[in-house]
């Protein structure tokens, strides 16, 4: 697939950006929290940039990747963002929020115009959402997002739930 430059996609309250050096460091502070056990966390530094630089690369490996999720006064609130290559069996829409932005429907949002994105301007047919079982908040927001238990599918690690969401028949 040639290389994307990343979008910048706006909703309602958010404006999808591509990451920057700049946004390391909250990035890094939320893989190190306990909020990342439901991925594979917490990380130390090391392990932060590798997947900061993993989302970065794969606008130019696969034409798609991680966008960061800021609000209209430019504070950033999380990252969404469509993860491949040889760890995940199939393309995944993830999302994460930072402290003290959760629970107002940012993800859903974000997840939502991301996902559109990928469908109308990738021509994809489908993305699952790869999902800790104990993560509540995750799981709610797949629900949200129209997606359906997909026991059937490959997964990245045999504990996780995977969520399949399907393009839409137009």
């Amino acid at each position: 697939m040639p290389t994307i430059a990343p979008p910048t996609l706006r909703t309602e309250r958010l404006i999808l950006r591509a990451p920057v050096a700049a946004d390391f460091p909250d990035y890094a502070n939320f893989l190190a929290s306990e909020r990342a056990l439901h991925m594979g966390g917490p990380y130390d530094r090391r392990g932060a940039w590798g997947l900061f630089c993993h989302d970065v690369a794969q606008w130019a490996l696969f034409g798609h990747g991680a966008l960061m999720i800021d609000l209209p006064d430019g504070t950033c609130a999380g990252q969404v963002g469509i993860n491949h290559g040889p760890l995940f069996p199939e393309k995944e829409l993830g999302w994460l929020i930072y402290a003290g932005h959760e629970g107002q429907g940012y993800a859903s949002e974000a997840g939502a115009a991301l996902r559109d994105w990928a469908f109308g301007q990738l021509g994809l047919r489908t993305l699952v959402s790869y999902v800790d079982p104990r993560n509540a908040r995750s799981i709610a927001v797949a629900e949200r997002l129209g997606a359906f238990l997909d026991a059937c599918a490959g997964r990245p690690d045999p504990e996780d739930l995977v969520y399949r969401h399907e393009r839409q028949a137009s």
